[in-house]
């Protein structure tokens, strides 16, 4: 595990207050009582080493170990025991009750690891499954879910290549058997995520579910390029717009009257509709406007003109998805917008973050 790696496992063992980076760590027991117990140790830091079975002890690994913990009937297992005794110490630690397992839906934020909550990184490091987004970039999931199963059910604009009935089967089959599965998902997962119809699932199911909340790309991504979408004086309120499909005329016009800041996510492919749309519904052609791509990345850059001209800039820079779409006075408030001229529109790189 490279540099980074070993970080995100110190972070994460602050959590348990006890770090055992580099510890070997024996883990005994029957098959389905040692994950948790596992897990737990890797999320320390320590390089964890599991036997299910009484005659699973080999010298090697005997000889190599630190420290060792016996959880459930291994304590009865004799020969373990006495093949440890004396060469290093020895936990026990009774069994956990078995339950069907759960599952948790849990917030990535916009992008990177500083952005995730410490209740994520906590549900991660509990995790037996993962299910995570193209939209969930958090680094290394490895290290934050040590020995969890990873699988990709990312989605892209016109391909879903796990549909999501599919999505929900996997998250409910591998709660049934016993594990404890994390869905992981871009922003929070309210907010344009399907995150209800997959507690929904759950709920069906059965099994128990928490939802962690995540830091939302509506408000985060604008603010990483120095625009707010709330400033006094000049916007009191900010509607947050699903851009997949073009705006009818008539929430067109609902959104131009109601005023203040508007937030597309999803809306690369529709921008021309959607400005164009809001430009038929009264709104001045000569509100700024702004794209933010790839937010909180360091390929994040900025375009910025008005509600005219937006679609234009965007097309010549090349701009595509992930991205943010701001429209309204906000934009004005910006470091990005002062240095427009500067770039035809096109500024790189966030604003005001370290």
């Amino acid at each position: 595990m490279g540099g980074r790696g070993r970080e995100l496992r110190r972070e994460i063992a602050v959590l348990i207050e006890t770090d055992l980076t580099g510890l070997p760590v024996l883990v005994v027991g029957p098959a389905e009582l040692v994950g948790a117990v596992a897990r737990r140790y890797r999320r320390a830091g320590a390089v964890v080493d599991v036997i299910t079975a009484p005659d699973g002890l080999t010298p090697e690994l005997r000889d190599r170990v630190r420290l060792a913990v016996l959880v459930g009937t291994a304590s009865t297992w004799s020969g373990v025991r006495e093949a440890l005794a004396g060469r290093c110490p020895v936990v026990r630690e009774p069994a956990a009750e078995v339950t069907r397992g759960r599952v948790a839906l849990v917030g990535a934020g916009p992008g990177g690891v500083d952005l995730l909550t410490v209740a994520a990184v906590r549900a991660l490091s509990d995790a037996d499954v993962v299910l995570t987004d193209r939209l969930a970039e958090v680094g290394d999931l490895g290290a934050l879910a040590p020995g969890a199963e990873i699988i990709d059910v990312g989605k892209r604009a016109g391909h879903h290549a796990v549909p999501q009935s599919e999505i929900e089967r996997i998250m409910v089959q591998r709660a049934l058997s016993g594990l404890t599965v994390v869905r992981l998902k871009g922003g929070d997962p309210y907010v344009f995520g399907r995150g209800g119809e997959e507690v929904a699932a759950a709920v069906a199911a059965g099994l128990p579910v928490t939802v962690v909340p995540g830091i939302s790309s509506a408000v985060a991504v604008p603010g990483s390029a120095g625009i707010p979408v709330t400033h006094r004086e000049v916007s009191h309120v900010f509607t947050v717009v699903s851009g997949h499909v073009p705006l009818d005329p008539r929430r067109a016009e609902a959104l131009v009257h109601l005023g203040g800041t508007l937030v597309f996510l999803m809306g690369m492919h529709n921008l021309v509709p959607l400005t164009t749309a809001l430009v038929r519904a009264g709104l001045p052609e000569e509100t700024p406007a702004a794209v933010v791509e790839r937010g909180f990345t360091p390929d994040q850059r900025s375009i910025v003109g008005t509600a005219a001209t937006l679609p234009d800039l965007v097309a010549s820079a090349g701009a595509a998805s992930p991205s943010v779409i701001v429209v309204g006075e906000v934009v004005r408030q910006s470091e990005v917008w002062e240095r427009r001229s500067d770039s035809h529109g096109v500024r790189s790189g966030p604003v005001g973050v370290a």
